[in-house]
């Protein structure tokens, strides 16, 4: 099985960090990944079905299965 990419573990990395305030995660992806806040959230949505991502942050990716599931039951 193939490793995550440099890309994959700075999402995953971002993810575990606090923000404060409005619009500063928005800034760190920007600014930290070169990613649109779009694209970014098109690909952690993917990250979270990757067994690879499940595999090397279990902590982090079920907690954001967690909120996804969660979310997609209030719809």
């Amino acid at each position: 099985m193939e490793e995550l990419g440099a890309r994959e573990l700075g999402i995953l990395a971002l993810e575990r960090r606090p923000f404060a305030g409005p619009g500063a995660k928005e800034r760190a992806i920007r600014e930290e990944l070169g990613l649109s806040p779009v694209r970014y959230y098109q690909l952690l949505n993917a990250l979270l079905d990757d067994e690879r991502a499940l595999a090397h942050d279990p902590v982090t990716v079920n907690r954001l299965r967690r909120i996804r599931e969660s979310r997609r039951t209030e719809r």
